[in-house]
């Protein structure tokens, strides 16, 4: 066994024996591996879309306008819809999997959901490796969705539920740590099969996804189930004795009382979803975890990382030049997110997010002056691209990605995934990924006609919402650094706003 010994307190004093044992940091490093489905396809999909042999296949038009058009307005040039289905398509999937999700990870365990995400993400990535027509292109894309839906559904609670509290932030910041080093992953894949000159690199890079599939698959396999799942399901003893597994000690009849009595109250509600919006306590819940997801994607990172190929080459850069820049940003991304792992359970979640709010809503503007200047309204170059603007261009992104990185990106799949009760926490989870997804599809969706249409004031847009979402941080969200996860509720009650909503209506009052 190793780590530091934790004592955690509930509302009437007693205390949660244990230490930080070997067991539960594998558990929780094997488990955030699912973050590496997410992060493997918003790095792999503007890769590819980046590859002229994939485009001349797939999108012959943006082909045309891309490698054989010089007089295309460079804001426009990669204006498809057709395009833009072929990266957002997963997002809708994953949307509607996240609901079917929260059903599977509430009556089957977080640990069967975990499994199916990855057999579901394995499909997808095999069927678009095959690919010979568009349509087995969005369909692979579906299964690679309905991947993520069951992914982003389990992890994330999981890793809340299994870890100490005093860990809990580290250890849940792992899985935004997978993403990034997906992201990573897939961008280096993506400029070594960019050099296959028989121009099958694309499917090396789409059928690539099936080595994260099959981690996560895998992983799932050799994991127990968290405690609070497995009182939920009626297996007490089961979940006693794992507790003194992964707590390290044989005490732990106060953590185990309280994870009863809050199965116990989960069990009174039995529509937790008509629960979570209607009941006024749940109110807190509901809000954070629709605008946080909802902010996350707002922030215009996801447009700067399953972009940033086709973005960088629509500011002059070279193909290959352009794979490289997104290998950059990416290796920056996993960089400053060790930042979150070592301050989120130090210095707490609030600081991380205001201070990578306001360096994001900087570097957001400089971007867009940047780009302004030498593309104008008209997104037409008289002279080559100096490599100094080049290199001041790429600095910017990677600053604005590094702040991105310890603050909104971990943080923003952490909070929302610790602050419910058990009888909500699935519920209120799938409102999370159902947000993340619906806003990341549009985003995508529209964010190569908006840049036609916008311009670079596209970069103004992102930075007025970073701007908007760091003072609703700093006023509305609460401090949830270490505060077990069974009494979060006395975050609320101390809030100088969501106090208010904290009265006495029980939940199963609600029908």
């Amino acid at each position: 066994m190793a780590g530091g010994n934790f004592m955690g307190a509930d509302e009437r004093g007693c205390e949660y024996p244990g230490k930080l044992t070997r067991y539960v940091a594998l558990t929780c490093i094997m488990a955030a591996m699912g973050g590496l489905i997410f992060g493997y396809d918003i790095g792999i999909s503007g890769g590819v879309t980046s590859m002229g042999p994939f485009l001349k296949l797939f999108f012959p038009s943006v082909y045309r306008k891309e490698a054989l058009d010089t007089s295309t307005n460079q804001y426009c040039k990669f204006d498809s819809q057709l395009l833009t289905l072929f990266t957002s398509s997963l997002y809708v999937a994953a949307l509607i999997a996240s609901f079917v999700a929260s059903f599977v990870s509430k009556k089957h365990g977080r640990k069967v959901t975990m499994f199916l995400g990855g057999l579901f993400f394995l499909f997808g990535a095999v069927l678009n490796a095959a690919a010979v027509h568009i349509s087995m292109l969005i369909l692979g894309r579906i299964l690679l969705g309905v991947g993520v839906g069951f992914a982003n559904q389990s992890v994330p609670i999981y890793l809340s539920e299994i870890a100490p509290y005093k860990y809990r932030g580290t250890f849940n910041v792992l899985f935004q740590l997978a993403i990034t080093v997906g992201i990573l992953i897939a961008n280096i894949v993506n400029f070594l099969t960019n050099k296959i000159s028989a121009g099958w690199g694309w499917r090396v890079s789409l059928g690539g996804a099936a080595v994260p599939a099959l981690v996560i698959l895998i992983s799932s396999l050799f994991l127990d189930d968290t405690p609070s799942s497995l009182i939920q399901r009626g297996k007490s003893e089961e979940a006693e004795q794992l507790l003194k597994k992964i707590r390290g000690v044989d005490n732990v009849d106060a953590e185990l009382k309280d994870l009863v009595e809050a199965s116990e109250a989960s069990k009174k509600v039995e529509h937790p979803w008509k629960v979570l919006l209607r009941v006024r306590k749940y109110k807190p819940q509901l809000i954070l975890s629709t605008l946080i997801p909802t902010f996350q994607q707002l922030t215009g990172i996801n447009v700067v990382m399953f972009y940033a190929p086709v973005l960088f080459q629509t500011l002059g850069f070279k193909a290959n030049a352009s794979l490289m820049s997104a290998v950059i940003t990416g290796a920056v991304n996993v960089g400053a997110t060790f930042i979150s792992v070592y301050c989120t359970d130090r210095y707490g979640r609030k600081v991380l997010l205001l201070t990578g709010g306001v360096l994001m809503c900087v570097f957001q503007a400089l971007v867009s002056a940047l780009i302004g200047w030498k593309f104008g309204t008209t997104g037409v170059v008289a002279t080559v691209l100096p490599q100094s603007y080049a290199i001041l261009v790429v600095l910017c992104i990677c600053v604005f990605v590094a702040a991105f990185a310890f603050s909104w990106g971990p943080l923003g799949w952490l909070i929302p995934s610790e602050i419910s009760p058990l009888e909500v926490r699935s519920a209120a989870q799938s409102v999370t990924v159902s947000m993340n997804m619906l806003f990341t599809f549009a985003v995508a969706q529209v964010f190569l006609k908006v840049l036609c249409w916008m311009k670079f004031g596209l970069f103004i847009f992102f930075a007025a919402f970073v701007c908007i979402m760091t003072l609703f941080v700093y006023f509305y969200v609460p401090e949830t650094k270490n505060i077990p996860i069974e009494e979060m509720s006395r975050v609320w009650t101390e809030h100088w706003y969501w106090k208010n909503y904290m009265d006495d209506v029980d939940a199963k009052e609600v029908v």
